[in-house]
């Protein structure tokens, strides 16, 4: 890959991580971290890093954010700021500029994220060269990444599966789905599967007594041994089996699944003991095929700019003859 020098964002819903980098290698000397509240726009961090780092003369900027992409115009999910690429090159400076959603970054960071910053989850056989494999986001909201390799470059679509309804295998997750949707209106699968769905299991484990608390609260109760607590823990885990196990057949990820976001990572402690591998392979006579596909944790907190940056080098190469 080119040697080009770029810059690269990972806008949350909180925080906005910067930095530069040299075709694929990001230059973790260069990232600087910027809370969200403290500025008007993702506009104004931009041209605040820029100086910071002297105005470099860059190639491309390539931005991932937590929020819905469409015809190069991102809006960031719990704060209302909007990023185009018409903005980002005028600002930077830059011939190429590119806004993708967060779980795609993460796409593109596969394979570029140190075997030490991935925590194995369940085994499977070897990865296939060029086998598809899935990022499944568990955080502030429920998103996947379909990672596809080809000859000529990588392919992750965009989605929105965090939509989808939730299973209903049993009279607990028919009954959960429906408090789900006395709320929301809509027994979508993020409404159990991420932060706030965490604290809505909790408060349906709870009844008949209120119980009014987020994720945090509900994992820090659970790590005291508050039994209503466990038991969401053990409910959210369950439901994550079930849901990665459908998304595995659909997608097919014979090269892996991997977990990524802070839910996921603060459940990391109780997925052994849980009834996450057993649901995940509940499948009737596809139980079996359910032995293929592994399952790792992204522990790296660059992964979404690491991500960025490989998807941007490979914009800047050469097309293929």
């Amino acid at each position: 890959m080119s040697q080009t020098l770029s810059l690269v964002a990972d806008v949350g819903g909180t925080n906005t991580r910067v930095a530069l980098a040299k075709g694929e290698r990001v230059d973790e000397g260069s990232i600087q971290r910027y809370r969200n509240a403290d500025h008007a726009g993702f506009e104004d961090v931009l041209r605040l890093y820029l100086a910071e780092v002297g105005t470099p003369d860059l190639d491309g900027i390539c931005v991932a954010v937590a929020g819905t992409v469409k015809d190069g115009v991102a809006t960031v999910t719990n704060h209302g700021w909007t990023i185009s690429e018409g903005a980002l090159r005028d600002i930077a400076g830059a011939p190429l500029a590119c806004v993708i959603n967060d779980l795609q970054a993460l796409g593109h960071s596969v394979g570029h994220i140190p075997a030490e910053k991935l925590r194995p989850i369940l085994a499977g056989p070897p990865a296939l060269p060029g086998a598809v494999r899935l990022v499944i986001g568990v955080g502030t909201g429920f998103n996947i990444a379909p990672v596809h390799d080809f000859p000529g470059g990588r392919i992750v679509p965009a989605s929105e599966a965090g939509y989808a309804c939730l299973p209903g295998r049993s009279e607990r997750d028919l009954g959960l789905a429906r408090f789900v949707a006395d709320t929301d209106g809509h027994p979508a699968t993020e409404e159990v599967l991420s932060g706030r769905g965490l604290a809505n299991i909790y408060a349906f484990e709870a009844q008949p007594d209120p119980a009014d608390t987020d994720a945090a609260g509900v994992m820090a109760l659970a790590a005291e041994g508050d039994p209503t607590a466990q038991k969401a823990v053990g409910t959210f885990l369950d439901l994550l089996g079930v849901v990665s196990g459908d998304l595995a057949l659909e997608h097919m990820p014979i090269g892996g699944i991997y977990f990524a976001g802070g839910v996921s990572r603060a459940m990391a402690p109780y997925f052994e003991g849980s009834n996450f591998e057993a649901s995940f392979r509940a499948k009737g006579k596809l139980s079996d095929l359910m032995n293929s596909f592994s399952i790792s944790l992204i522990e790296d907190d660059y992964a979404p700019l690491l991500g960025t940056a490989a998807h941007l080098s490979r914009q800047n190469a050469p097309s293929p003859h």
